[in-house]
This record gives C-alpha cells, structure tokens and sequence, in this order.
C-alpha cells in the first residue's frame, strides 16, 4: 500500500478533544487506501513544564536526565492517539523512539539523525496495522540513552521518516492553514501560497518564519520529500495546504514569493580596526567559538587612515546577530582584545533593529529587484543599515520601529497580493 507521513504539533494535540480531531484525519487517510506514519509533538505546553521541572531540580543537569525527562511529553501523546484510533476502530500501535529505533548520535539535546531502519514497522504494518503513531523529537543514542533533537525536532521527525520510508508524501498540521506570502497579522494583503520551492521555503525558515523547523525544510530539500502544510482545525482536501516542493514542480515562479522578518535582531560594529589579513578571523572566530550566530556582514572604510593609536590603514566592521546573544558576543570580543588578538577603538551595539527580506527563486532570471526593493523602502523613507544578498533573498537591517511599514511596502511592491 502507498504510505503517508501525517505529524501534528502541540497545539493540533493540546487535549483529548484534538487528539480526536486529529485522529479523524488519519482514519480518512486510512480509508483512502494509506499506511500511515503519524508522528507527534507533546501536548501543548508540556514540553515547556517538562524543561521547568528539569530546571527546577538541577540548575547545573546531566543532559542525558534532561532527555529522559523532556522526551516523555510525545511518549504520552502517542500512546493517547493510538488508543483513539483503536478506539475508532483502526488497527495502530505506538512507538517510542527507541522502539522504532531512531538512532541518532550521542548530542543530547541537540542530536542528529544516524538512521531509521524499517525492519520493525514494516514488519507490524505486513501483520494488518495500519497506523504507526511514533513519538517525535527523539532517538536513541550509541549508548543506548534516550536523546532529542532539540525544538521543532518533531518536524524533522517526520521528514527523516518520509526520507526513510519512501512516502508518498509528508503533511505537517499546524494551526495555520499553509504558507503566506507574509505574516498575516502584518500585512492583511498577505495570501496563501498553493506551491513554494524548497529553497525559497528554507530561506524563509532560516529568516524568521515559524511555519517549518529549517532544519526539516533542509531534510526534505536533500531527499526530496513533498511536505505540504495544513490547518487541523480546517476540514482539508487533496488540493488544501501548501506544497513545499522541487522547483520543478512549479510551472512558473513569480519573482519575489515571500516576505520574511526577524524582530530579534542586534547590529554590532568595531570601528577603527586594523585592516590586515586575518582580522575578520581574528573577529569572528571568537564568536564562533562562543556559539553566536553572526548574519549580515559589513566592512566599512574608517573616517581616518590612521591615528596615534595605529600605524596602519584602519577599517570598521559591522554585523548582526539575533538579539538575546548580544551579551555573549560582547564578552567573547572583549576577551580577544585584552588577549591582544584584535584592536578596535569602541564597540557599538544596537538592540533596536530588525531584519526584513524579501525571497524568490525567479531572482535567478530577473534583474532589478534590488533597486524595487530600495526604491519601496526609500519611499516610505526608511533607511537601511546593511543589506545582504544570496541568489534567491535580499536581506535588509532597518530601525525596529519600522518593520510593520517596511513589510507592507515590500508586499506592495512586488504584488504579492495577486496569484
């Protein structure tokens, strides 16, 4: 039989009475014909009280209790739907992570996919099951210890299994009932896409969407895994949701599909540093090693070439990081300068920005979609800070209070309203 990977978040089980609603859509994809994988999130809320009681015992935890602990949200919710759907009269078992097993490595908390063999589901599925309900956001490590993959790890449950499995296809319900062209709480103008590619979906993701986990987007990009993303709390069909796929699939992409925004971001500048080689490494590799996530990169040429201070040519660089790693990105560069490994005058940091971005693979094939998107922001005379750019996305950093402005302009400018 073909087989189908359903997975619902916390919200689309937060309780018996969407357990059941949930349950009802995958006893319909039963009866069409399917085998279906359905993985699930812990009820809302609970992975969050979980994390409270870990931290609540121990400030300083083994990592290894806190999966134990944290992992034991998405055993409940799955033994709970499997009980409905035998309730409803649809052969299903559940599994635990370990059961299946999902092998991943030994990083608890943060841990990777190894592999997913077969040999056990299949095996259930020959005997007449039809519904493996597996508890998502979790694996088994080399040791034989429990681990999770970190927030939105239940996304990239399901993917991996689609990968795994060779599903026809992997439906990810949510509380909302696809992906927009933007925020719909920013831009009433916003509209449901029916189609968008994997990479305009992962940029999308990575910049401040909320509607996939970007590492499941990755996942399905590398494998080729139709996902397509539905409502629970809508009655849906085949044509409902939207399909994140391969660019192939779509007959003709509009120049700009998305708009993204990120409030939590922070603009950080070193003025009058050396210019040498080696000094970006000299900036950033500290701020790896710190674990902050540097974006947008800009290196200015310094008002002055030179000062008592340096002997040299002297140049200014600026870059931004989400917002709440702004302290630890001060402590790591101030570190390096008293180690003398960097020399700047002043650091500077702005907490009040934000980034705004525009995303579509037909930028590949179009010239002047910067100058469109200068062209909306001047109008609005909204100035920006730095701009980045890939093949598909260009990214701006302005002044937070303008974002809402900012986005609607952007929408207008490329028509994101009109299919």
């Amino acid at each position: 039989m073909p087989l189908l990977v359903m997975k619902f978040g916390g919200t689309s089980v937060a309780d018996l009475d969407r357990i059941a609603n949930a349950a009802k859509k995958v006893q319909r994809e039963v009866e069409r014909g399917y085998d279906v994988i359905v993985i699930v999130s812990a009820m809302s809320g609970k992975t969050n009280e979980l994390v409270g009681w870990v931290e609540g015992t121990s400030k300083l935890y083994d990592a290894r209790e806190y999966d134990a602990v944290v992992a034991s949200g998405e055993n409940v919710t799955a033994g709970l739907m499997a009980l409905r759907l035998q309730e409803m009269g649809v052969p299903a078992r559940s599994w635990q992570g370990w059961q299946v097993p999902i092998n991943t490595t030994s990083a608890h908390g943060a841990a990777r996919f190894v592999s997913i063999p077969r040999e056990n589901l299949d095996a259930k599925f020959a005997e007449g099951f039809r519904v493996a309900v597996v508890a998502g956001f979790q694996g088994l490590s080399p040791e034989g210890r429990v681990t999770t993959l970190g927030r939105g790890g239940s996304d990239t449950t399901a993917v991996a299994f689609a990968a795994a499995f060779g599903a026809e296809r992997c439906d990810i319900y949510t509380d909302v009932d696809g992906v927009y062209t933007t925020d719909p709480r920013v831009s009433s103008k916003a509209r449901k896409l029916d189609k968008i590619a994997f990479e305009e979906m992962l940029e999308l993701a990575s910049l401040g969407a909320k509607v996939l986990q970007t590492r499941s987007v990755e996942l399905a990009m590398r494998y080729k895994v139709r996902l397509r993303v539905l409502s629970s709390f809508e009655d849906t069909d085949e044509n409902s949701g939207t399909l994140v796929c391969d660019e192939e699939e779509i007959m003709e992409s509009k120049v700009v599909n998305g708009v993204a925004f990120s409030r939590e971001e922070a603009k950080i500048t070193l003025f009058t540093i050396e210019d040498r080689p080696g000094v970006a490494q000299a900036i950033f590799g500290p701020l790896a090693d710190a674990g902050v996530n540097v974006d947008m990169i800009v290196q200015n040429i310094s008002e002055k070439d030179y000062d008592e201070h340096h002997s040299g040519a002297v140049t200014d660089m600026t870059f931004s990081c989400p917002i709440g790693q702004v302290e630890r990105a001060k402590k790591a560069l101030e570190e390096a300068l008293a180690r003398g490994e960097i020399k700047y005058d002043e650091l500077i940091i702005d907490t009040d920005v934000a980034k705004v971005s525009v995303v579509g693979i037909g930028m590949r094939s179009h010239a002047g979609v910067a100058a469109r998107t200068f062209r909306a922001l001047a109008a609005e005379n909204i100035n920006i800070k730095v701009i980045a750019t890939s093949e598909i996305k260009i990214s701006v950093l302005i002044d937070r209070k303008y974002l809402e402005l900012a986005v609607q302009a952007l929408h207008d400018a490329f028509e994101l309203e009109k299919a």
